[in-house]
């Protein structure tokens, strides 16, 4: 029960983080959208994922 709430709490954390960086990105035009793929990422990887997708989209668009 205790891993369970664990998870859950990260997902919210992340959700948070991902809408936190959205929030200062919308001035630069570099949005990440906030859907399954990266949330999972950001919660299981941290914050190192949450600066890939970044990196990511940067080197892609």
């Amino acid at each position: 029960m205790k891993k369970l709430f664990d998870i859950i709490k990260r997902v919210i954390i992340s959700g948070f983080l991902l809408y936190g960086y959205n929030l200062i990105a919308v001035n630069f035009n570099m949005i990440l959208p906030i859907n399954f793929i990266t949330l999972l990422s950001i919660t299981f990887l941290g914050a190192p994922a949450l600066l890939a997708l970044v990196l990511f989209k940067i080197l892609i668009l």
